[in-house]
């Protein structure tokens, strides 16, 4: 136990850019009905001098995680996977409803209201952050995004 500690509190020292980037008003929206999957919302702060992307994020509850943007195309609105959502130093990024979100695939157990869900957030500088969202039930909400149910 005493190594771990150590081991955590060298990173600490060693990786100036840790926690860099904070998260806040993150949620997971509850799973559909029948739906295997939904998607992660949440406001990046990036507080420090360098410039970061989001490459990846984890999930022990879903079978694939990935980043995804909302693009209009002839009249209609289509997600489409990102290889990375840059966060400028200084500024701050939404994930939200019909823009960029993590969707997160093959949801392993239905996700109610109350529930929680972990992530790992990976950064381009090789950091990685540890965060639990609560879930939320947005159906009765207005959104923005349409096409987030099975067809992934």
């Amino acid at each position: 136990m005493k190594k771990v500690g150590y081991l955590f509190a060298l990173v600490l020292l060693t990786s100036p850019s840790w926690a860099q980037v904070s998260v806040s008003e993150g949620y997971v929206r509850a799973t559909p009905p029948m739906g295997p999957n939904t998607a992660a919302f949440m406001q990046l702060e990036n507080g420090g001098d360098r410039d970061l992307a989001l490459v990846s994020v984890a999930s022990p509850q879903a079978d694939k995680v990935e980043l995804h943007r909302v693009l209009e195309q002839d009249g209609v609105m289509q997600m489409r996977e990102v290889e990375r959502i840059a966060v400028p130093a200084g500024a701050t990024v939404s994930l939200q409803p019909g823009g960029l979100h993590i969707m997160l695939l093959g949801v392993k157990q239905p996700l109610a209201a109350g529930d929680e869900v972990s992530l790992e957030l990976r950064w381009d500088n090789g950091d990685t952050e540890q965060w639990i969202l609560p879930v939320r039930d947005i159906r009765a909400q207005p959104q923005a995004a349409h096409g987030h149910g099975q067809h992934h």
